[in-house]
């Protein structure tokens, strides 16, 4: 999930094959989300998509939802130079499925209708819950969206043979604009349906990958372990040579320092999920709580199993690639998975492999978008700026002026963090789901005495201690790596500051809530308690 950057050096492949098969899919796309989109005149088929999806149906989406393009070529590459310390992103990736399946899944869709600040706002005032909530959505869909799109635009230096730093900017553009279309002609049906064909195109084309390296070596994966690490200590780069993939510490060992912000990055990642707003929604494109646990379920089937193709994909890499070759390529480690599509089966995998890879990024962004602008127009517009003043037709024409506007800032924004460390930019979107939206959602949930002054302290103290931390960190500034490398402002030690924005988000929740004397209707928080354990009530509005 980290973003994707690729710097321009040489091409790999047909870059007309790769335009081709991801100009087909675009099309076949399309011609879904038109024909998904005849019945979006409700802001709950726009938004919800009428929660007219199975569970088997919302789960490939959720799996097209959240593995991005990142998910495949960066952790590929990771576990290709760095062994078991790359794999441990895709453990704390799936192991975050757990949380969202335990702690919220079931609770968020008995008690929301569209958006997580419907849950929060049940019991809490409804004005400043719903502003501080859509702010946060918006920052975190902001940056993940400014990642992804920047990360479009490297991928293309290596797949499509656009080097020039304005041909990747027509690039960004056309994805956003493809992006605002699928959006504002398919809503919440249309983005679904995407994801689902994108899902299972990229989880079929990493499982015959994954075969075709374990046939490489007799179906022996002790085989392929053997072979990557004596790639990699056959590296010409010494520090490269010294590498034991095949145990911890390669990439985090070393210093205290270093290893704390594993555990800090480990964190978000972990907690993360659970807080993310475009991952939340998904829960309420479906009829019933069950449908949502077994949405859920499905997810983490399809996404172990994907991260397990990453186990043998990476090393399969290492082994038959070559770590020095993979550093040498346009964006270093993340073209270790297009690499090995081209060593296995020439021009037409590799323009398969990387058409979708760049068609994933697509359907993350529209999953992204209409997300953000549902936030907007159903928190901001229709619940604070206008409230009770506001018809079903309004709300959705609002949600697709927003989708508009975020498509031109995150084109305008991609364009200009082309070719920057944007990697951060995604470590971000996941602390800050972590800080801000998750305690705040765990505590309404599960915490009665939870109040007003509790959600605001904690959603705002735990988004702004986030951002302030990362902007005076090395992900930042002072480093080599950084987003800013001639600059150094960075006092905070960590890249990512999970491990402190959390805890304090957690604490600041409870400071607020024991020192305001209110403590809510017991009417009310009686009738949450019920809505939430039965989903009974939950198709009616949930303000109050």
């Amino acid at each position: 999930m980290t973003g994707t950057l690729l710097a321009a050096s040489e091409t790999v492949g047909n870059p007309l094959a790769n335009i081709g098969i991801f100009a087909a899919f675009v099309i076949v796309t399309m011609v879904v989300v038109i024909r998904a989109s005849k019945k979006n005149a409700t802001a709950d088929e726009f938004f919800t998509g009428g929660r007219g999806f199975s569970g088997p149906q919302n789960g490939i989406a959720i799996a097209g939802d959240y593995l991005s393009a990142a998910s495949f070529l960066g952790i590929a590459g990771a576990i290709a130079v760095y062994g078991y310390d790359g794999f441990l992103y895709s453990i704390g990736f799936l192991v975050a499925w757990l949380v969202a399946l335990l702690l919220v899944a079931e609770l968020l869709r008995n008690t929301g209708r569209f958006t997580m600040a419907d849950v929060l706002s049940f019991r809490l005032k409804q004005r400043p819950v719903r502003v501080a909530a859509a702010t946060s959505t918006l920052t975190v869909s902001l940056f993940y969206l400014l990642a992804q799109m920047a990360g479009a635009g490297g991928l293309v230096a290596l797949l499509l043979d656009i080097n020039s730093k304005s041909g990747q900017a027509i690039v960004i553009a056309v994805v956003g604009v493809l992006m605002i279309v699928y959006v504002l002609v398919g809503g919440m049906k249309g983005t679904t349906w995407v994801q689902i064909i994108k899902a299972v195109l990229l989880i079929v084309g990493a499982g015959v990958m994954t075969i075709m390296v374990l046939a490489k070596f007799g179906l022996n994966f002790s085989e392929i372990l053997g072979a990557a690490q004596t790639a990699v200590a056959g590296s010409a780069t010494e520090a490269v040579a010294a590498r034991d993939v095949l145990a911890p510490g390669a990439q985090y060992g070393g210093s205290l320092t270093s290893q704390i912000n594993f555990i800090s990055l480990a964190i978000a990642l972990v907690l993360g999920t659970a807080g993310l707003p475009h991952v939340l929604m998904r829960f309420y494109t479906v009829p019933t709580a069950k449908e949502a646990r077994r949405s859920v379920v499905w997810a983490i089937a399809l996404i172990g199993a994907f991260y397990l193709f990453t186990l043998v994909l990476g090393y399969g890499a290492a082994a038959l690639v070559g770590p020095d070759k993979i550093l040498a390529a346009a964006g270093g480690v993340n073209s270790a998975a297009p690499l090995l599509a081209f060593e296995l089966g020439g021009v037409v995998l590799l323009g398969i492999i990387s058409a979708v890879a760049f068609a994933t990024i697509l359907a993350v962004v529209a999953g992204l978008t209409i997300t953000a602008s549902a936030s907007f127009a159903h928190d901001i517009y229709a619940s604070v700026l206008k409230p009770g003043k506001v018809t079903e037709d309004e709300q959705v024409r609002i949600s697709r002026i927003t989708a508009v506007v975020l498509g031109v800032v995150s084109i305008a924004l991609g364009i200009l963090a082309n070719g920057q460390n944007v990697a951060f930019l995604v470590a971000l979107a996941f602390a800050v789901a972590a800080s801000a939206n998750l305690p705040t959602i765990v505590y309404s949930l599960y915490w009665r005495r939870f109040n007003t002054r509790g959600a605001l302290f904690s959603m705002y103290g735990g988004l702004i201690s986030c951002i302030v931390l990362i902007v005076f960190s090395p992900a930042v500034s002072g480093s080599k790596t950084a987003m800013l490398p001639s600059l150094d402002f960075a006092w905070f030690p960590l890249a990512n500051p999970g491990i402190v924005s959390i805890p304090l988000a957690f604490i600041l929740g409870i400071v607020g809530t024991l020192s305001s004397s209110d403590r809510g209707d017991d009417v009310v928080n009686a009738e949450f308690e019920v809505r939430a354990l039965t989903g009974v009530g939950a198709e009616k509005a949930v303000s109050h």
